[in-house]
């Protein structure tokens, strides 16, 4: 008897779901930010390549994320088969020519436009037709780095916060040529690695950056002004207006040459005083106090991260 053909049945087979098309993610620049990106999405279950720019970058940036990991199985917030797993996921490369195979490209260097730009030029030449290239920036424009590639509707920006694993949200930001596909597909992804995404006008420091950084400044200047110290200005913050980190705190989370980055953008391009870095920011950006990532910032920190006292 001749087997009756379901059309159905097979439109159900060869439909590809969202969540699928993502199967091989790729991020450029392994600094805390790219460290963060990767092991969020290795622990998804996705492979994950990061390129970086020399080998001594790499053994670099896999001991810090392997130390970072370290620290949560001390906390008892990760078991060492877990670290296992994630690192397992994670290839490293300084040839960018294995961005061939990826599904999504994510750029995750320092704000600074040309760097990008070169960036998203190059993978361009190299990446398959069909990827999607991601920016992590907090500042700048999404429609200004899409024309410098060939698949302006296939660019997205993708803001995650630090510590990336812990900071369950995203923000997606769409160009003025992105399609809508491709913000369906990135936020199926951003959902696919345990993220909640919201998505944003394009617009300077979008939301997140543009509400954050006039409250890091202002406890800046009550700092400097010598009001209270940097405990109490974080305590303050935290008892009264139930935060989980200080302001202080937060900054040096964040990595204080990122936030006078920020800071610098918001105010070249909107031109508002409260985006004037204050002063001691800067003092410390020249004095390479960093924050957590160097040690020491507003805080100093031992080599488990924890905070030892105040500057």
């Amino acid at each position: 008897m001749e087997e009756k053909f379901n059309f159905e049945d097979l439109i159900k087979k060869s439909r590809v779901s969202d969540t699928e098309i993502i199967n091989h993610a790729a991020i450029i620049g392994g600094g805390l930010m790219g460290q963060g990106i990767a092991q969020t999405i290795a622990a998804s279950g996705l492979d994950v390549l990061i390129i970086e720019k020399s080998e001594e970058s790499v053994k670099h940036a896999s001991e810090m994320l392997g130390d970072s990991i370290d620290r949560e199985i001390k906390r008892w917030a990760m078991t060492q088969s877990e670290k296992k797993a994630i690192m397992s996921r994670i290839r490293w490369s300084v040839d960018s020519n294995d961005l061939a195979e990826a599904d999504v490209i994510i750029e995750a260097v320092d704000e600074n436009y040309d760097l990008k730009a070169g960036i998203f030029r190059t993978a361009d030449k190299i990446a398959k037709p069909e990827t999607i290239f991601v920016s992590n920036t907090s500042t700048l424009s999404l429609s200004k780095l899409a024309e410098e590639t060939r698949r302006p509707e296939k660019i997205i920006g993708m803001h995650f916060l630090n510590p990336v694993p812990k900071v369950p949200l995203v923000e997606l930001v769409k160009g003025l040529k992105t399609s809508n596909y491709t913000v369906k597909t990135i936020r199926d992804f951003a959902k696919r690695i345990g993220k909640t995404a919201v998505e944003v006008y394009e617009y300077p420091g979008f939301v997140t950056t543009r509400a954050i950084v006039p409250l890091l400044n202002e406890a800046m200047h009550i700092l400097l002004e010598g009001i209270a110290s940097a405990r109490d200005i974080d305590t303050a913050m935290k008892l009264g207006y139930n935060f989980q980190y200080g302001p202080l705190e937060m900054a040096d989370m964040m990595g204080l040459d990122e936030v006078l980055a920020w800071m610098d953008t918001l105010w070249k391009t909107l031109g508002e005083p409260r985006y004037r870095a204050c002063p001691i920011l800067r003092k410390l950006v020249r004095e390479r106090k960093l924050g957590k990532k160097t040690g020491e910032g507003f805080y100093k920190y031992d080599d488990d991260g924890k905070i030892v006292h105040s500057n």
